[in-house]
C-alpha cells in the first residue's frame, strides 16, 4: 500500500514545473509521501543549505542534484532555474525546515518562475505555525501571523503596543537570545495577557508553556533550558470589555446613534456624549448586530 501511494504521487509529477516542498521542522518522520516522490524524481533540488538537505535525502535513500539557492543569490539563481525548466526538467525548492518562502528564501524564485510562464506547485507539509495553533486552545476563526519580531527593542515595543487590545491571536517567531527581552517588553505592556510558548516543536525537547506573560517569564527565568531552541509565541486576544457594565443611559444613546450612523462613527459620538469607552460601545453595537443576524 505504501509503495502504491508513493508511485501514484511520482506519476503525477510534471516536467517544466517548480515544486515548493515543505520539509520536516524537526522530526524526520514528518514528511509526506508526495514530498518524497518529488525529491526522488526532481532533476534539480534547490536548497537553502545543501548540507542540511543532504542529510534529509540520505535518511530516505534519495540521491539528488543539489544546488544552493539562498537569500543572497536567489535572484541570480532564478535565471538558471528558469533555464533548467526550459530544458524540460523538474525542479524542487526546499528550505532547511518547513515551507520555503515563509520566513525563508523561496518567494523571489517562485515569483520569477511564474512570471517566466512556468508552473509553481506547493507540496504542503509540517508547519510550526499550525502546529502551535493546534494545541494552544485558540477558538477564534482568524489569527495574525507576524513572523520574526524586530530585533531592536524600540521597534519591538511599538509593534507589541499595536496588539495591546487585539481581539485576535497573534503568532510570532522568536530566537533564544532575544526571548527574555521580548517577554520583558510584553510584561511592560500587558503582564496578565495569556500567552502560549511552543518550543522545539516535533523535536526531542518539545515543550509547550501556557499562562500569563508574567508566569511564562518566571518559568524561563527559573529554568535555563526553556530559553533554548526555536520558538513560536501565540499572544492570545485581549480580554473583551464587559458590556453589561455600561450604564443604561449610555447603551440607549448608542442604540439611537447606531440606528442612524455607521457603527464606528456612532461609537465615537456616543463616547463623547456619555464619557464611556469607545471600544466598549463599539463592541456592544457589534454584539447587538450579531444577535439580530442570528434571529
Amino acid at each position: 500500500m505504501f509503495q502504491k501511494h508513493l508511485q501514484k504521487a511520482a506519476d503525477s509529477i510534471e516536467k517544466r514545473t517548480l515544486y515548493v516542498v515543505a520539509t520536516p521542522i524537526g522530526n524526520l518522520a514528518d514528511i509526506t509521501l508526495r514530498a518524497l516522490a518529488v525529491l526522488q524524481k526532481a532533476d534539480i533540488i534547490c536548497a537553502e543549505d545543501t548540507r542540511v538537505t543532504a542529510q534529509l535525502l540520505s535518511a530516505y535513500g534519495i540521491q539528488g542534484k543539489l544546488v544552493s539557492v539562498r537569500e543572497h543569490n536567489e535572484q541570480q539563481m532564478a535565471d538558471k532555474i528558469i533555464n533548467h525548466l526550459s530544458d524540460d526538467l523538474t525542479v524542487a525548492q526546499v528550505s532547511d525546515a518547513g515551507t520555503p518562502a515563509v520566513c525563508d528564501p523561496g518567494a523571489k524564485l517562485a515569483r520569477r518562475v511564474r512570471e517566466a510562464g512556468f508552473k509553481v506547485v506547493p507540496v504542503v507539509g509540517a508547519s510550526a505555525v499550525m502546529g502551535a495553533l493546534s494545541v494552544a486552545g485558540v477558538t477564534e476563526p482568524n489569527f495574525y501571523f507576524n513572523g520574526f519580531l524586530p530585533p531592536k527593542s524600540g521597534e519591538r515595543q511599538k509593534l507589541l503596543a499595536k496588539w495591546a487590545q487585539a481581539d485576535f491571536p497573534v503568532v510570532m517567531f522568536e530566537t533564544p537570545h532575544r526571548i527574555e527581552a521580548t517577554l520583558a517588553d510584553m510584561a511592560a505592556l500587558f503582564p496578565e495577557r495569556s500567552l502560549t510558548l511552543a518550543r522545539e516543536i516535533t523535536k526531542t525537547f518539545e515543550t509547550f508553556l501556557s499562562g500569563t506573560v508574567t508566569e511564562i517569564q518566571t518559568t524561563l527565568k527559573n529554568d535555563g533550558n526553556q530559553v533554548r531552541g526555536e520558538m513560536v509565541l501565540i499572544l492570545h486576544p485581549a480580554p473583551r470589555e464587559k458590556h453589561d457594565t455600561l450604564p443604561d443611559a449610555a447603551q440607549n444613546v448608542m442604540k439611537i446613534l447606531a440606528a442612524e450612523l455607521p457603527t464606528k462613527q456612532a461609537a465615537e459620538l456616543a463616547a463623547k456624549i456619555t464619557g464611556e469607552g469607545k471600544k466598549a460601545l463599539y463592541d456592544l453595537a457589534l454584539e447587538w448586530k450579531r444577535v439580530s443576524d442570528d434571529v
